[in-house]
């Protein structure tokens, strides 16, 4: 037994015990130590009651809390319960984009009976399959020099490049360009990663004029005509609001400006990008046509501008006064943003609280539009929390040309509503400039997953209009939407927002 015990094996066992219980009382008496530490700085702090009162067990809140958007959506919401975006509807994005089945069983989850709720009217006669029209281009800027046929009614909306990281703008690029929609540029400025895969683009002017601006930070005529010069450059938006922040401009935190994105902006590395919170040119909506007039007679290119509605009375100005001024320099588009938030940084007041929801908003404005004359000159465009085909054809049905989606394009490229849009930190390397976090995000895959999600939705949009009895989604009006109402029972759109008669002078 002497001999065992002297063995080298043996005695090798035993020193490397030794060593692991050497190891584990030095690391016991660290976190006994850390834990000391932690006691006595919550017991002499006076800026936290609850760590005050309950030192080192009182941090643990602060863990669950920060934990708990992230364990909400895999252990308790439920499919339909969560906020911006509920796993029903996520999950919708995320087979589209890896071209999987969206057949369901055993019945829908979604509840049909609150109120506000639309419902499609099914037709006993359904279009066939033959009998559908697949023509889906529309032309935008009939006045402009190089008008633009959009060819699909479903596009990416503005997402600056700097809000989002280069991997995932050049994704989006790639796949707007095989599912032949247009990308728009956000207010960051057009970026080599927009431009490289030959897409349609739409270049944002926002309040800080960022890539058509001079040193001063006016709008430039010499840069808006090198910017038009690009064949791929299709429209011009000006961006008066956004849904994320009514009444403030673009906030891009100091830490995203690198070189390149300070570069493309016209302004300093390294320093927080704010915008202006409105256009310092613009007061009016008369001096919004004066700017839109300007870049439509320097560009050539169709001109429109995107807006939050708040109340309209400014609305029912500028249809005065494109009527004085003639049909030709009307904005050849409008488009609609919704009031409830968006990708953009923005304080919570102003993302929770202002501007009014498209549900609202889009009804309201075609009217006025029908009213003075102007719906078939100016193409209406919506944008907001319109991810999947339901709210699509909602839209469509209602008045839009058009829909925009940038979260939804964002689910495609693997956003898992992390909430970090804002830091410096996101997960799937979609809002971020840390090398390491991009890493994730193969551009060539998530191109094709951007196509194939906005693939699955037009044809799904089909589905419904061919279900309602017409040949392509934008012969679907309000008569084919139902409302339900605070007494269980429902009522045509069109009764809750009568067509008006579109009385106009322009001719399709």
């Amino acid at each position: 037994m002497d001999i065992m015990m002297e063995s080298p094996f043996a005695l090798f066992i035993i020193s490397v015990l030794d060593l692991l219980s050497t190891l584990f009382v030095v690391a016991l008496g660290v976190v006994f130590a850390i834990i000391v530490i932690m006691f006595i700085i919550d017991v002499t702090q006076s800026s936290d009651a609850v760590r005050r009162n309950y030192p080192v067990l009182g941090r643990f809140r602060y863990l669950f809390s920060e934990l708990g958007e992230f364990f909400r959506q895999y252990f308790f919401a439920m499919d339909r319960e969560e906020m911006p975006f509920n796993r029903a509807e996520r999950d919708w994005v995320d087979r589209a984009a890896k071209g999987k089945s969206n057949t369901i069983a055993f019945g829908s989850t979604k509840n049909l009976t609150p109120p506000g709720t639309s419902i499609f009217v099914n037709s006993p006669f359904p279009a066939l399959d033959e009998e559908a029209d697949m023509v889906q281009s529309l032309q935008i800027g009939p006045y402009a020099k190089t008008p633009y046929d959009a060819p699909s009614f479903f596009n990416i909306s503005g997402m600056s490049y700097g809000a989002l990281s280069g991997p995932a703008v050049r994704a989006l690029s790639h796949g707007a360009k095989m599912a032949n929609c247009w990308l728009n540029t956000g207010e960051g400025g057009v970026a080599p990663h927009h431009l490289e895969s030959g897409a349609d683009i739409v270049f944002q002017i926002g309040t800080a004029k960022y890539g058509v601006r001079d040193k001063q930070g006016n709008l430039s005529d010499e840069k808006l005509r090198e910017v038009a010069a690009h064949p791929q450059i299709k429209m011009f938006e000006l961006k008066m609001s956004q849904g994320a922040k009514p009444g403030k401009g673009g906030i891009l935190p100091a830490v995203k400006v690198t070189e390149q994105i300070a570069k493309i902006r016209g302004i300093d590395v390294g320093q927080a990008s704010i915008s202006p919170n409105r256009h310092p040119d613009i007061s009016s909506a008369k001096d919004m046509l004066d700017v839109i007039n300007r870049i439509q007679k320097v560009t050539g290119k169709p001109v429109g501008f995107k807006a939050v509605i708040g109340e309209f009375s400014w609305i029912e100005d500028m249809c005065v006064e494109i009527h004085k001024r003639g049909i030709e320099h009307a904005p050849d588009f409008f488009t609609i943003d919704s009031g409830d938030g968006g990708t953009g940084a923005a304080p919570m007041p102003l993302m929770d609280n202002v501007g009014l929801t498209i549900r609202e908003s889009l009804p309201a404005t075609v009217d006025i539009l029908c009213k003075y004359g102007l719906r078939d000159r100016i193409r209406v465009i919506v944008g907001g929390k319109l991810i999947n085909p339901s709210e699509v054809a909602w839209a469509i049905a209602t008045g839009a040309d058009f829909v925009t989606s940038a979260r939804g394009f964002m689910f495609s490229l693997g956003c898992i509503q992390a909430l970090k849009c804002n830091k410096n930190t996101c997960p799937t390397g979609i809002t971020t400039h840390n090398r390491r976090l991009q890493r994730g995000l193969d551009p060539e895959d998530k191109a094709v997953r951007v196509a194939n999600y906005h693939k699955n939705l037009v044809h799904e949009v089909e589905v419904i209009s061919h279900s309602c009895g017409v040949g392509r989604p934008r012969l679907l009006t309000r008569k084919h939407v139902r409302v339900m109402q605070d007494n269980g029972k429902s009522l045509p759109m069109n009764e809750l927002y009568p067509e008006p008669e579109t009385k106009s002078d322009y001719a399709n």
